[in-house]
């Protein structure tokens, strides 16, 4: 897995490529619970690149969200894969956080979502 990071409009945007399975979840966790002790108020993982995804990296986003939740963290992913989005319905995890056609379109939702916007 390789991950790069962009700021725009507040928004934290982590582009994540590869698989992500049991050998590079925890560096997915890892990466995550940095933005998590910096309390990002908004964070978009673009999966355009992330072919599959198994239950080590799901536990990982939950996980994310649940520690977002702490301090009003939004979160959402982008451009998910058909393989990857029938493996997130199929877990009914499009039900527990956001998922968004576009980067641009999850970087607007997020920020609208703002506290005070």
């Amino acid at each position: 897995m390789q991950s790069s990071e962009t700021l725009e409009d507040g928004v934290t945007i982590v582009a994540v490529e590869g698989e992500i399975d049991l050998s590079c979840s925890p560096e997915l966790r890892e990466l995550l619970h940095a933005h998590a002790k910096a309390r990002r108020p908004a964070l978009v993982l673009d999966f355009s690149k992330v072919r599959y995804i198994d239950s080590s990296g799901l536990a990982t986003l939950v996980e994310y969200v649940r520690l977002a939740q702490d301090y009003l963290g939004r979160f959402g992913l982008a451009a998910v894969d058909e393989r990857v989005r029938t493996i997130l319905d199929l877990v009914r995890l499009s039900e527990v956080f956001p998922i968004f056609p576009t980067v641009a379109e999850a970087k607007s939702a997020l920020t609208a979502a703002a506290p005070g916007a």
